[in-house]
């Protein structure tokens, strides 16, 4: 895969033309975009000045966190707390994530979204109120291990990090999950299945490949 180098601005600028034309050419009432990337590679910050870029240009936006949707405790560390295939088919409560957020932004859906479901801290529900997305909105959900899932994104982008950046820029209490990340590469290979590909490896100059134009 040919990478050319931009500028964290130039690609924000670009990814938020590219939404704003993916809503123009579908006739779907909302725009799901996802920002898939390990946390070392911290997609919620590009998702975050991707959400300011579209509700410059008019768009109300709901960005979310795939960490508001984790399972309760008992359930992600019944193998232990560091089983890493676990943590790849188990942290993430995906059926809430369809009830939840996805299914109300289906044609005649509601567009009542629940921003948030548990709280990893607490280990309680957060019981937060549902957020109502106009039509003609975006909704952003950034996290790890978000393609192969056939959550119904309309536009996906892929923070990447080559393994030796992964490993490096993963705290040392997190690595036990390195070994979902290689399954992750291995089963869903992100980079051929997402719309767009960063990589991040030198935070200062990501590089991308260039299909959003």
């Amino acid at each position: 895969m040919r990478l050319e180098a931009i500028t964290w601005e130039r690609l924000t600028e670009a990814l938020a033309e590219r939404a704003v034309d993916a809503q123009a050419e579908g006739d779907a009432p909302w725009l799901r975009v996802g920002v898939d990337g390990a946390p070392a590679a911290r997609p919620g910050e590009l998702a975050q000045s991707l959400a300011e870029a579209l509700r410059i240009r008019g768009r109300s936006v709901l960005a979310l966190s795939t960490e508001g949707f984790l399972r309760p405790a008992s359930l992600r560390y019944e193998y232990g707390r560091e089983d890493p295939d676990t943590y790849f088919d188990g942290w993430f409560d995906t059926a809430a994530l369809w009830r939840e957020v996805f299914d109300p932004l289906e044609d005649g859906g509601s567009g009542r979204v629940l921003p948030d479901l548990w709280d990893p801290v607490t280990d309680r529900a957060t019981r937060s109120g549902y957020r109502l997305l106009p039509k003609g909105g975006v909704l952003l959900v950034h996290g790890p291990l978000l393609l192969g899932r056939w959550f119904p994104f309309d536009l996906t982008v892929h923070v990447r990090l080559s393994p030796g950046a992964l490993r490096r820029r993963t705290e040392e209490g997190a690595r036990w999950t390195l070994a979902a990340f290689e399954r992750y590469e291995d089963e869903v290979r992100p980079a051929e299945s997402a719309d767009v590909v960063v990589r991040a490896d030198d935070p200062g100059h990501p590089a991308w490949n260039g299909k959003a134009g």
